[in-house]
């Protein structure tokens, strides 16, 4: 009888329960973990800002299609801050362009990949524009007019892809979308640096 009674306690539904249990907090310890590391590295977006712009020109130009069309050509001087302490970040596919209106008035421009240290800046100043684009007639006439006026509104956007390495581990791309609304003072026929008025950090979506 005695024999009977040790031999239960070993019983194969014991010995699950006692599986299950053990399965059961080892999930919630690595949770824990996984929690507290998320929270020691958890990365937080880049910080854009437009630091100059200059403006070399900006014309309406002959175009064959039914659209006007516009010639520009922009250089912004650029800072992107990395505030994460203990994580670094890579750029890829970079490509910026400046858009009035919402429509493009410059083709996009190619930026150089780039790899920021933990709570560093970095700064790129790239040239912006060249070639006539199509837009429309109320686009073009309200950009010569604003133009005429002496402030104009631009929009400066940069997408790519960027991915975050926060201490030993390394996250997957994530597309990143940069803004950057700019109100710049210009005299027509000058050429060259331009007053920069207002707000110029631009807003980060990933």
């Amino acid at each position: 009888m005695a024999k009977n009674t040790v031999l239960s306690r070993y019983s194969p539904d014991t010995t699950a329960r006692f599986l299950c249990c053990a399965l059961t907090t080892l999930v919630i310890l690595a949770g824990i973990t996984v929690l507290i590391v998320y929270l020691v590295y958890r990365p937080s977006h880049p910080h854009f800002a437009v630091l100059s712009a200059a403006i070399y020109r900006l014309t309406n130009a002959t175009s064959a299609a039914p659209a006007s069309a516009i010639s520009t050509s922009f250089q912004f001087t650029i800072s992107i801050r990395n505030s994460n302490d203990r994580t670094s970040i890579q750029y890829d596919r970079l490509c910026a362009y400046v858009a009035y209106r919402d429509q493009p008035i410059t083709p996009p421009t190619s930026l150089p990949s780039l790899y920021q240290e933990s709570d560093g800046t970095v700064t790129v100043s790239p040239v912006i524009g060249g070639e006539a684009v199509p837009v429309s007639a109320e686009v073009e006439a309200g950009l010569m007019t604003e133009e005429a006026f002496g402030v104009v509104p631009l929009r400066l956007v940069i997408t790519g892809r960027l991915k975050y390495r926060p201490g030993p581990f390394k996250s997957g791309w994530v597309n990143v979308y940069v803004k950057c609304d700019v109100l710049v003072g210009l005299k027509k026929g000058v050429s060259g640096l331009v007053p920069l008025l207002g707000q110029s950090e631009c807003d980060v979506d990933t």
